[in-house]
């Protein structure tokens, strides 16, 4: 399955758009289901910290657990889910835009290296009928 790639431009600077969609305490405003995020340490972002977002899903509201792959402020970010029933890879770039008037915020879901097991997906063999 191909990567979900999204991009939109902002009227505001790179770091203000950077720090916006990098902070899971506001995800709920611009995501679908969420319900709360923080982040899991109170220290310095790293490769390695650990974001907790809950979603609703169904009727029931379920913790998400994703690891900083890589961060490099106030450019790119990126998390892989460790558990949770969503373990996709996520990648934000923000570039700027006019100078830095705008900012243009490109983000890269892919779904298809993990299973919600948390497993490596892979694909069904196909059968054929004897």
């Amino acid at each position: 399955m191909a990567p979900l790639v999204s991009t939109i431009e902002v009227d505001r600077a790179q770091q203000e758009v950077y720090s916006y969609v990098t902070d899971p305490s506001r995800f709920g405003e611009w995501q679908k289901n969420v319900v709360s995020g923080h982040m899991d340490d109170s220290g310095p972002l790293g490769v390695g910290t650990k974001c907790i977002t809950t979603r609703r899903i169904g009727f029931a509201e379920r913790p998400v657990t994703s690891q900083i792959t890589s961060i490099d402020p106030p450019r790119t970010w990126s998390v892989q889910g460790i558990d949770g029933p969503i373990r996709a890879v996520v990648n934000v770039t923000v570039e700027p835009v006019n100078g830095d008037a705008r900012s243009r915020v490109t983000i890269e879901l892919d779904l298809s290296r993990w299973s919600s097991a948390g497993t490596p997906a892979r694909r069904c063999p196909t059968t054929s009928a004897s």
